[in-house]
């Protein structure tokens, strides 16, 4: 197959990286700009990025900023020829299980970031309606109380995905480990059920979910086994067989990324998963073979179930995000997973 055959899904870059993980020493801030330049620069055999997804919080974006700052915001996105897709909502300030100012904030933040959606969706940059949330709870804290804290979770998604529908949003909750509620697949998917909303949904990303079957902080949910060795593809793909048949229904959202089986981040965003450079020789996915566990179903059909993927590069040094081989590099990636996972509209 032509890997220019299959127009879709669409192959988005995140901005965010640029964020996540920076403000010390040589790992300054990079700004959003540039984190657009890279992506707009990238090419592999005449093809590029189509868009990008974009966390709204500063430095990058003011969710507060007005229509005429939006209006500049499209302008200069579609001036690279890209378009905007998921959304990630700055949902920090106060955790989904905290007292009721704290998730009165997070609800009033997921309406804000609805509202910022769906004015780029009317100037025409973004055609999907995804916003990204976690709990914004810290899994010690949960773990003091892990049927109350569930239960406020639920009830705050719930409240923040009636705001999100007020602008016909959804949500993708991330499945990512160091967040209460969200740590193992099966807390993600108790989570997702309590919430019993028809405009939620599970954001798959590679490098996070990777962890689930590994049971870092739930032992008890671990599917891989315990003497796993990662030499073992047999089991590995048994196991990513397992967890996606669970997780796959839910997922409207998904991240192509790799990580090396272990640990790392820094902050609130402690013990999650270390991402990796696409062509990282640690990196214990196939990634382009195990994409497939997500974007088709157990008889192996394309679900469609999302229009375009995107690379979630988060904690990358700055010298090698300042790269423009690094970006190539994951955009090649990203293409032979359309190759082998797309389709053509």
């Amino acid at each position: 197959m032509n890997m220019n055959e299959n127009n879709y899904p669409k192959l988005h870059n995140a901005t965010w990286p640029g964020i996540v993980g920076k403000g010390t020493g040589s790992d300054q801030v990079i700004s959003f700009d540039t984190m657009l330049e890279k992506t707009a620069a990238a090419e592999v055999d005449g093809i590029k990025f189509d868009g990008i997804d974009i966390g709204l919080f500063d430095p990058h974006i003011d969710l507060d900023m007005s229509d005429d700052g939006v209006k500049k915001l499209v302008d200069k996105v579609s001036a690279l020829n890209l378009e905007i897709g998921t959304l990630v909502a700055p949902i920090w300030g106060g955790p989904a299980m905290g007292n009721k100012a704290e998730r009165t904030l997070f609800v009033d933040t997921v309406r804000k970031a609805a509202k910022f959606g769906q004015k780029l969706r009317a100037l025409g940059i973004r055609s999907n309606a995804v916003i990204r949330i976690d709990s914004a709870s810290n899994l010690d804290a949960w773990a003091l109380d892990p049927i109350n804290n569930s239960k406020l979770i639920a009830q705050t998604f719930r409240e923040a995905c009636d705001a999100a529908a007020e602008y016909d949003e959804s949500l993708a909750a991330e499945g990512e480990i160091c967040w209460g509620g969200m740590h193992s697949w099966r807390a993600m998917v108790d989570t997702l059920e309590a919430i019993d909303r028809p405009n939620v949904g599970f954001q798959a990303d590679m490098a996070h979910t990777l962890l689930y079957l590994l049971g870092f902080n739930s032992p008890e949910d671990r599917i891989l086994p315990k003497d796993f060795e990662w030499s073992d593809r047999e089991t590995l793909k048994e196991g990513l067989i397992t967890l996606t048949n669970v997780l796959r229904p839910w997922t409207i959202d998904f991240h192509v990324a790799q990580n090396d089986g272990t640990v790392f981040g820094s902050g609130s965003h402690d013990k999650t998963g270390r991402h990796c450079l696409a062509l990282d020789p640690n990196g214990k996915l196939d990634i382009v073979n195990d994409a497939g566990y997500w974007l088709r179903d157990e008889n192996n059909q394309l679900t469609k179930a999302f229009k375009h993927i995107c690379w979630d590069g988060c904690m990358f040094p700055n010298e090698v995000m300042l790269k423009q081989q690094t970006w190539n590099d994951i955009l090649a990636t990203m293409i032979k997973v359309r190759e082998k996972h797309g389709w053509r509209e």
